[in-house]
């Protein structure tokens, strides 16, 4: 069998790391090309990954290499117009979290893909993470009993570009960033067969106030209609590096889990060094430096799950479908904090961004 064609679009931090995990663990991937809005970048990105098409038209991108599969690590305003012009020209689609950035978007690529016959995925990682797929092993074989609740926290200083922190181009703060990933997780450890039913959240700004109209901290807890209860931790806040870690509290047992602390070396330097971990500002003293960081988030293993759904025709088990569910409680948080009450689900709205559920402009 051929190799399969991949056209990335991006060249940022997140298009820096799937273009590592294609050139390591996926062999049967071609890199048919890499876009950026500015054409410098897609040469500094890719050119170390051995790219030779370089690009800074999106249309050209897609259609000018051939590719099989759009992989589209863009900023969240560019998600849904880039999702339905490569299902226009029948391309399959992995996007990065968010969907996009509102309920109608997300519908809109939804139906284009399957009014293309082409395959969506939505690439939440932690639903590919290696220590956290362990953990849910061991809920699924009963070791912990009946999960009655589940806790997921992320937290760090900020994002990498300053696009993160304008509303109008991420559709939130930290929340829409980072509380996608716990909200996803909940639902995957429960295996989507239960439904949230209602959304509290409190959201704040603390440290990015001149930077932002979002918040840069926010507490949610999601109750679901089996009475499992999830709260989601997100700052951008916290200084000192990545904070990633997991509870599954069960009636028989709890597991505790982290992608950074857990798979560290404890390192002391006088003079410092090249890289400790992500978003770490100093390297100097005491630190954690992190291994195999792309593969422990699971990475390469959401990506070669998707290229083998292309090349096999399977379903992936992380769909559009799932983005925008994700994105529904994205939606009745913000509006949840807005209200300073609970909000039910199902939760419908034609806000086109999320944020504006809790800002009063």
């Amino acid at each position: 069998m051929s190799k399969t064609k991949v056209v990335l679009l991006g060249s940022g931090f997140i298009a820096k790391i799937h273009l590592e995990c294609y050139h390591r663990f996926l062999p049967e991937v071609d890199i048919a090309g890499i876009y950026s809005r500015d054409i410098k970048n897609a040469y500094k990105t890719g050119k170390p990954f051995g790219v030779k098409k370089f690009y800074d038209d999106i249309d050209k991108a897609i259609q000018d290499s051939k590719c099989d599969v759009v992989d589209i690590c863009l900023p969240n305003f560019l998600h849904a117009r880039t999702t339905i012009k490569a299902a226009n020209a029948g391309k399959h689609v992995i996007i990065e979290k968010p969907l996009c950035l509102n309920l109608i978007e997300a519908k809109t690529m939804i139906d284009a893909c399957n009014k293309n016959k082409v395959k969506l995925m939505y690439a939440e990682e932690l639903c590919f993470a290696p220590k956290y797929e362990r953990a849910r092993m061991l809920v699924d074989n009963g070791a912990i009993g009946n999960v009655f609740q589940l806790r997921q926290c992320e937290k760090h200083s900020g994002p990498h570009s300053a696009w993160f922190y304008d509303i109008e181009k991420a559709g939130g703060g930290v929340l829409m960033d980072m509380g996608c990933h716990a909200f996803g997780w909940f639902r995957w450890m429960l295996k989507n067969k239960t439904k949230p039913k209602y959304v509290s959240a409190h959201l704040n700004s603390v440290l990015h106030k001149d930077k932002t109209k979002g918040e840069d901290n926010s507490i949610t807890i999601v109750e679901f209609d089996n009475g499992t209860v999830g709260i989601a931790e997100n700052s951008w806040a916290k200084p000192g590096g990545m904070d990633d870690r997991i509870e599954i509290y069960g009636t028989e047992g709890v597991i505790y889990a982290d992608l950074f602390m857990g798979n560290s070396a404890l390192t002391y330097s006088n003079k410092g060094y090249d890289y400790a971990m992500e978003k770490a500002t100093t390297t100097q003293g005491w630190s954690f430096t992190v291994y195999e960081e792309s593969f422990n988030q699971g990475y390469p293993h959401e990506l070669k799950h998707f290229i083998d759904c292309v090349r096999f025709n399977k379903d992936p088990l992380v769909t559009g479908e799932d983005g925008k569910a994700v994105l529904e409680i994205i939606c009745a948080a913000y509006q949840s904090a807005k209200l300073g009450k609970k909000v039910s689900l199902p939760f419908e709205t034609d806000s086109t961004k999320p944020i504006d559920l809790w800002l009063n402009i």
